[in-house]
């Protein structure tokens, strides 16, 4: 689908059925803050992302998860997804921990106060935030994190970096936001997630 061609989904069809899916940006933020809680199983993650997306509860669970890992991914196939991931998959930004950091950024550049407004689409929510300008804090942040660190720096740059990476890293286990992107990969490439499902 392109953002500037087509309508954006409201709904998904599953076997036929066309189903509501909620998709007012809070709502996939929520999605992917609970496929960060560890301290629910995978399957009760499934449970309740899919009561977040659904009104109404699809029979066919694994086409409603693959719906809406497809709406999270706003409608971009796995390619699209590929190409516009950087090859270093180290989370750069957290809705939990830059909440006040993605606030401000909306408010000044866009004049969108995020608590405030009814409704914003999900897809036009990430576009917004994937443009948002170089001097915004979040951006540095999100900048600071994603530099490697390497033998080109000068002994100051990577002071530099060790620091700012210290002090906005973002506490979650790597082993957790392992699982999460073996389970996200899987669903885009169409693959079983069962054995996944299965890990506790």
């Amino acid at each position: 689908m392109n953002l500037l061609l087509d309508r954006l989904p409201v709904t998904v069809m599953i076997d036929g059925i066309t189903y509501d899916i909620r998709s007012d940006f809070r709502t996939s933020i929520q999605f992917e803050l609970i496929m960060q809680r560890r301290d629910l199983s995978d399957e009760e993650r499934i449970t309740k992302c899919l009561s977040l997306y659904y009104p109404e509860f699809p029979s066919d669970i694994m086409g409603a998860l693959n719906h809406a890992i497809w709406f999270y991914k706003s409608g971009k196939s796995e390619k699209q997804v590929k190409a516009g991931t950087a090859k270093n998959s180290k989370q750069i930004y957290s809705y939990e921990y830059d909440d006040d950091y993605i606030y401000s950024a909306f408010l000044d550049q866009y004049g969108i106060d995020l608590g405030e407004v009814k409704y914003l689409h999900w897809w036009r929510f990430k576009a917004m935030f994937k443009a948002l300008k170089a001097d915004n804090e979040i951006v540095k942040i999100m900048s600071y994190r994603s530099t490697k660190i390497d033998s080109k720096m000068s002994k100051e740059q990577k002071a530099f970096y060790k620091d700012m990476q210290r002090i906005h890293e973002i506490p979650m286990q790597k082993d957790e936001q392992r699982k999460i992107s073996e389970i996200e990969q899987a669903l885009m490439s169409g693959q079983d997630v069962g054995h996944l499902l299965k890990r506790a």
